[in-house]
């Protein structure tokens, strides 16, 4: 069905002006000017539009119409009465505008609305991989906004940068990125023990934080230039990128770089203990200097336990003496509490850690007094939640939460008056023939 007055409006777009940014959202932080438009779901797309969000910049979420982005449901889900939203969601969805769209370039009033947003953004972030089955080409869009800048997201790259066709197409989340890119490998303990992955979506992670930065970069030279870009930031490659020397000592070593558990293998102490209470401390003495205060901390004798014979390398750490070093770190810690421990560690300025859970970070005087946690409400269930803040800490341009994360599609009617121009009556047809 195709309601009266609205196609004969198609091809409008061309004429559409940009909206000077913000113009729905408060101003704040540095990236207050930037919009974002967004078309992904999950995580990396999600969280990297996120960060940018709790910088400033109006970020515009757009969803598929009734459905939403998957991790709204994602568990564990937090429950109030028939409303149900992820505890994902309410940390990661945050500052954004929803506005649902049926993106598809057949459908005229689609293609219609998607162009316009694209005028009036700076920056568009995807991960759909089949854009061009769409009718979306980078071609197209950077001819009716020279500075956009576009960061594709996907798996294993896009094929326009290089690489194998197929594997390019390839479907992936974080654990697969992870195992792809060389990181799972070297991730837990050695042989029999299976590869393990990373929690708490890691991979997905990394990879936002490589598209911020490479959106900041080209969005940097689209303001200098008017010249706007591409960028393409695959899973693997991101991690890949962490995996320090491994590449290093594979090509001028030929070495493969296995799994080495908690324990560093190229100097001692570097290692996770259990202490006396069952909680874990992890000791870190990297260098010879702050060596022979953990050797002092011990009590031991630094003419014996010497950093050259057992804790600069891995022949040292490996030795009789670096073993026995290492029995005695175990049964030094296992004898004591994990503060007692860490505070005389402190003490001689050892690098010391207790393993935290999130509860204990809750407690955290310190986290505390940084304002690590925030209060906001959340629009789904309509109540103040407490969630994780902000990541880095600035003293001229904070990060800040205007608003929870959105119901779906709450912005929609905002979103398509006040950036494009759209009447009620024109908002109601395209929502009655279901493109938003």
């Amino acid at each position: 069905m195709i309601v009266k007055g609205v196609r004969k409006h198609m091809g409008r777009w061309k004429e559409i002006e940009r909206i000077s940014a913000p113009a729905i959202i408060p101003k704040y932080g540095p990236l207050t000017g930037m919009r974002v438009l967004m078309t992904g779901s999950i995580v990396a797309a999600p969280f990297a539009s996120s960060i940018l969000a709790e910088y400033g910049a109006e970020v515009i979420h757009v969803e598929r119409p009734n459905m939403g982005d998957p991790y709204r449901a994602q568990a564990p889900v937090i429950e109030r009465g028939d409303k149900r939203v992820s505890a994902g969601w309410i940390q990661e969805g945050r500052n954004k505008l929803s506005l649902t769209l049926e993106i598809n370039f057949k459908i005229p009033e689609s293609k219609e609305i998607f162009l316009s947003l694209i005028k009036n953004c700076d920056v568009w972030v995807e991960n759909m991989v089949w854009t061009e089955k769409l009718g979306i080409t980078e071609k197209m869009l950077l001819e009716i906004n020279p500075k956009l800048v576009i960061a594709h997201i996907s798996g294993f790259g896009r094929p326009q940068f290089g690489g194998v066709p197929s594997e390019c197409d390839r479907p992936s989340y974080d654990p697969i990125g992870q195992a792809e890119g060389g990181y799972m490998y070297l991730n837990g303990f050695p042989e029999p023990s299976p590869p393990s992955h990373a929690a708490t979506f890691i991979n997905d992670y990394l990879t936002a934080m490589f598209t911020v930065n490479g959106i900041l970069m080209a969005y940097t030279h689209a303001q200098k230039t008017g010249q706007g870009q591409a960028i393409d930031i695959a899973q693997i490659e991101a991690m890949s990128k962490c995996l320090n020397d491994t590449f290093v000592q594979y090509f001028q070593l030929g070495k493969v770089r296995e799994r080495k558990g908690n324990k560093v293998a190229i100097f001692q102490p570097g290692n996770v203990f259990k202490t006396k209470d069952e909680k874990y401390l992890n000791i870190g003495a990297f260098g010879a200097a702050v060596y022979y205060r953990f050797i002092k901390a011990l009590d031991l004798d630094p003419k014996v336990y010497t950093y050259e014979a057992a804790g600069c390398s891995a022949e040292a750490i490996n030795s009789e003496l670096g073993l026995e070093l290492d029995r005695i770190a175990t049964e030094w810690v296992a004898a004591r509490e994990a503060e007692e421990a860490l505070q005389h560690l402190l003490s001689l300025k050892v690098p010391s850690g207790i393993v935290r859970t999130s509860a204990d970070l809750a407690a955290s005087e310190h986290y505390q007094k940084r304002g690590n946690f925030i209060e906001y409400k959340d629009e789904t269930i309509g109540e103040t939640v407490k969630a994780f803040g902000f990541c880095p800490k600035m003293s001229e341009t904070p990060a800040q939460v205007w608003r929870g994360a959105p119901i779906l599609g709450q912005d929609t009617d905002v979103i398509l008056k006040t950036l494009l121009g759209y009447t009620p009556g024109e908002i109601s047809s395209f929502r009655e023939i279901g493109v938003i």
